[in-house]
């Protein structure tokens, strides 16, 4: 069957193998596609490719959302939740949590997110806008894990990233309400006290788990490259290697996630700010190496435009990585030649 490339979708399989306009091989008969393997072909101009056909019978709704592959991590997800909602009402109300708790609660959730390479997807598919706190906690905790992994640590040291960005903001339990979920602009007495959420996080994890890698990422997580973070002002190789991770994965999803006094921001857009910030604020490996691995997840994912449209996501553009060529009805829009549009939205 062929098909225009654009057409094309993961899992699809090449009938034949494929050639550019100047007959040079690309790839070949019998391979089956990934997202970067479409995204290549385009690179290379290709128009039109053929594939496989596929018979299969309909499929129920009900049934097919029932097999989604995320299906199993959403239901960890949702205990990780709640087990984290209960470890923060612990810590508020006594200054401590049940330390064994936590592993039972998260590597569940850790385990059967390591065949998931898709983090866009796993990032919108498990999601609950209903309480930030809580949700940002388990987004930072499963970022950190992906990152670490990214970066060539071992499992067991990204499993101990995860964890400590899963704890990171327990501090934040002991922080008074109304300061924690106001609204409008802190006053300056009101930031003094949200900043100590850090020392707090830092010696409530002790107090429950002794883990003084995870106390250390909650005291350290605000701290910058350039000195200018919280609380202790520390700089450059002061601040220690899992606090640049977890720095990097509270930006980013914070950023990402609604909040009281903040509507979420585009994906793509906070990527943009990360790389702005890579230079002189979050440790510049560590975030450029979490653009660099997030970026290809983009490709094939749904998007509103400025304009109203709806389209899809082709492959980045190598002249600006943030502004993508998209797919609509109305043909192809190069978001890099066309500053008047941008993304609004994404979906799955």
């Amino acid at each position: 069957m062929r098909v225009h490339v654009t057409d094309l979708k993961p899992g699809d399989t090449l009938l034949r193998d494929t050639f550019n306009t100047f007959g040079i091989h690309i790839m070949q008969k019998g391979h089956t596609l990934q997202r970067e393997d479409i995204a290549k072909l385009l690179q290379h101009g290709v128009d039109d490719v053929d594939i496989e056909e596929v018979f299969s019978e309909p499929a129920d709704i009900s049934q097919s959302l029932s097999s989604h592959p995320l299906q199993d991590a959403k239901v960890q997800f949702n205990s990780a939740l709640e087990g984290f909602e209960d470890l923060f009402l612990n810590a508020a109300a006594r200054g401590e949590f049940d330390g064994s708790q936590v592993d039972d609660k998260l590597e569940p959730l850790l385990t059967e997110l390591q065949e998931q390479k898709d983090v866009v997807s796993v990032l919108l598919f498990l999601n609950d806008d209903n309480n930030y706190t809580y949700t940002h906690s388990l987004q930072v905790g499963m970022l950190s894990y992906y990152l670490a992994t990214w970066m060539g640590y071992t499992e067991q040291e990204a499993y101990q990233a995860g964890k400590a960005g899963y704890l990171h903001d327990v501090g934040k339990s002991k922080i008074p309400s109304h300061i924690l979920n106001k609204p409008g602009r802190l006053t300056t007495e009101e930031f003094e006290e949200m900043k100590r959420h850090t020392i707090y996080g830092h010696d409530i994890i002790m107090q429950s788990t002794g883990d003084k890698i995870s106390a250390m990422v909650a005291l350290q997580h605000h701290e910058r490259m350039d000195g200018k973070g919280y609380p202790h002002g520390l700089s450059l190789d002061e601040i220690h290697p899992l606090s640049r991770i977890t720095a990097v994965a509270d930006v980013y999803s914070a950023m990402t996630t609604a909040r009281v006094y903040q509507t979420k921001q585009e994906l793509l857009r906070v990527l943009k700010e990360l790389h702005k910030m890579s230079f002189g604020q979050l440790h510049a490996e560590t975030a450029q190496t979490f653009i660099r691995n997030m970026l290809p997840n983009f490709i094939g994912k749904q998007v509103l435009l400025s304009s109203g449209e709806v389209g899809q996501i082709i492959m980045t553009n190598p002249s600006d990585f943030f502004r993508p060529l998209i797919k609509t009805d109305k043909g192809f829009t190069d978001l890099a030649m066309q500053s008047n549009l941008d993304i609004e939205e994404i979906f799955m």
